[in-house]
């Protein structure tokens, strides 16, 4: 009869025989081979390390995008923090363009000045000899220039009848082409001047419609900001247009209405941005309103820079094609402004238009009364910290275990457990009650001992 074998008796040995010796010597002959099998090729394509040489370390965390960073506050610029240096740096540039305007003036072209234009069927290397005839005639050129890469464009002042046949003879003497070819155009400069006051208008109605939709849409201080954005964009790329003396145009009128477009936008993105991290921000008071509007800055910094790059491309493309291979000086105009408008529009959205309104709000009570709690718990939370650091058996008492599983050698460096601490109530919350005796008996003592 088999069985378990008893207690104290020896456990009998199985004689596996033959067949397991020659399983095991497969077994091992196999993975001889396979390792053998194995070269440097295949180690490679399984992650493994060739033979003699150390494991490769595992990668770290990667590290984090700027965007991300700035989106989370770990990165950033302190634009609102740094208000005044930004106020200053502004206010340079805007006091240079004024100066260039009220003193160099601007190069109206011949659509708001009045004068004539003249098409001359001719080639860059009789340009010059056109304008000289031109000039010959007694007509005085403000521009001349190749538009359509076989057509001489002159600009000149008005010119009467008998003027204008005389220019229109000597420059297509100079291109050696008969008089009837030359197209010539005349502009009163009261078309000008209707152009300007229509501009003039469009520009105020545009400028009213901002304020009445930030004001409804957000809050009138932050209408004040974006007015703000707006006047410096218009201030500096006009400045920039009377420095470079570039001839101002209907065109130029255009641009400046879409860099203000563009400009509100990018401006409209960071206040949205700013309107969603302040609420319900005294209830935490955990940042005050400067910071969280910062915060909002650096969150959108990266979205700004990249529509603005985006929106700069195809203007870059309007300059380079238009004026390098077309030769068209319209084209040259509308993309000037255009450039400098989109840059100087980013410029104000970010370290413009948001540290005006920051400052602004920091004027009322509750913003102030915000930065007071703020900053009177970060003192008492650093006040606490210290306490903490000053007294560790405190602090381990008191602090969560940072993790669930410890280490036999983590145990031991800790410091002992301190012996138990018997709560000891103030006097003020105890409440003690005391039966009343029974008739004939004596009062007992509190302690409940006899008296001696």
């Amino acid at each position: 009869m088999t069985g378990t074998p008893r207690d104290g008796e020896p456990t009998p040995e199985v004689d596996l025989g033959a067949g397991a010796v020659d399983a095991s010597t497969e077994d091992a002959d196999v993975r001889r081979d396979a390792a053998a099998d194995a070269d440097d090729d295949a180690l490679a394509d399984a992650g493994l390390p060739a033979e003699g040489e150390a494991p490769t370390p595992a990668a770290g965390p990667k590290k984090a995008s700027l965007a991300h960073r700035l989106y989370n506050g770990e990165a950033g610029l302190d634009v609102v923090g740094r208000s005044r240096f930004w106020y200053k740096v502004t206010a340079v540039v805007v006091l240079v363009c004024i100066a260039s305007m009220v003193f160099r003036g601007f190069n109206f072209g011949i659509d708001f000045e009045g004068g004539n234009s003249f098409r001359v069927p001719a080639t860059s290397a009789e340009l010059t000899q056109v304008r000289e005839a031109a000039e010959e005639a007694g007509a005085q050129v403000s521009t001349a220039q190749i538009v359509g890469g076989n057509t001489v464009l002159l600009r000149t002042g008005a010119l009467d009848n008998a003027g204008e046949a005389t220019v229109a003879a000597a420059v297509a003497d100079a291109a050696g082409i008969q008089p009837s070819e030359v197209t010539v155009e005349s502009v009163s400069a009261d078309w000008g001047s209707d152009i300007t006051d229509q501009a003039l208008i469009a520009l105020v109605v545009f400028l009213v419609a901002v304020v009445l939709f930030l004001a409804v849409r957000f809050q009138p201080k932050m209408a004040v900001g974006a007015i703000a954005a707006l006047v410096h964009d218009i201030v500096l790329t006009a400045g920039v247009y009377s420095l470079v003396g570039f001839e101002v145009t209907p065109s130029t009128v255009i641009g400046f209405l879409t860099i203000l477009g563009f400009s509100l936008y990018d401006t409209v993105v960071v206040f949205d941005k700013v309107d969603e991290n302040v609420k319900d921000l005294e209830k935490g008071a955990r940042m005050t309103w400067g910071e969280a509007a910062n915060l909002a800055v650096n969150q959108t910094l990266m979205r700004s820079i990249n529509t603005s790059v985006i929106a700069l491309l195809p203007v870059l493309g309007l300059l380079v094609v238009g004026v390098g291979l077309l030769g068209v000086g319209t084209l040259q105009d509308l993309a000037l402004v255009l450039t400098v408008g989109l840059a100087a529009g980013t410029y104000s959205s970010i370290f413009l238009a948001t540290p005006i309104l920051a400052d602004l709000k920091a004027r009322e009570p509750g913003v102030q009364a915000l930065r007071k709690r703020v900053l009177a718990r970060r003192a008492a939370d650093a006040r606490s910290a210290g306490a903490v650091a000053a007294g560790p058996v405190a602090s381990a008492r008191r602090a969560r275990p940072a993790r669930a599983a410890v280490a036999v050698a983590d145990r031991e460096e800790l410091p002992e457990r301190p012996e138990a601490v018997e709560q000891v109530e103030s006097p003020a919350s105890v409440t003690r009650t005391v039966a009343a005796p029974r008739p004939g008996a004596r009062p007992r003592r509190p302690g409940g001992g006899k008296r001696r």
